[in-house]
C-alpha cells in the first residue's frame, strides 16, 4: 500500500529544492497502467509532450494548467481531468503536486 499523500508531500519537498523546480516518482507499473505522482513549484512546467493513448490528471494539492493549442485548463486541488490526446504542457500556477495515471503500450 502507498501512501500518496505522504510521498506527494516527499516530492513537493523535493521539487522546492530542485533547480528546475521539479520531481516526481513512478510509483505503480503495472502492465499498461503507469501512476505517478508529480510535484511543480510555482511558475515551473512540464513542457511541450505527445500525450499517452489514455490519461488522466488528478490535483491533490495546489493548481496546475494544461496547456494545447492555445487553449488551457485550470485543475485545482481535488479536481481530476483526462490528459487531451495532442501535445499539451502542464504548467503550474502555485506549488503543486499530481497523480498522473496513464495507459501505455496499448496494441491497436
Amino acid at each position: 500500500m502507498i501512501d500518496v499523500l505522504a510521498l506527494a508531500g516527499e516530492h513537493l519537498a523535493l521539487a522546492r529544492e530542485s533547480a528546475h523546480g521539479r520531481s516526481a516518482h513512478t510509483y505503480l507499473n503495472e502492465g499498461t497502467l503507469r501512476q505517478a505522482v508529480i510535484a511543480l513549484t510555482a511558475g515551473t512546467a512540464l513542457g511541450d509532450h505527445e500525450a499517452a493513448p489514455a490519461g488522466s490528471l488528478h490535483v491533490l494539492s495546489g493548481r496546475v494548467r494544461i496547456v494545447e493549442e492555445g487553449r488551457s485548463v485550470e485543475v485545482g486541488a481535488g479536481q481530476a481531468t483526462p490528459i487531451p490526446q495532442r501535445r499539451h504542457s502542464v504548467e503550474a500556477d502555485e506549488d503543486s503536486a499530481v497523480i498522473l495515471t496513464s495507459v501505455v503500450n496499448i496494441s491497436v
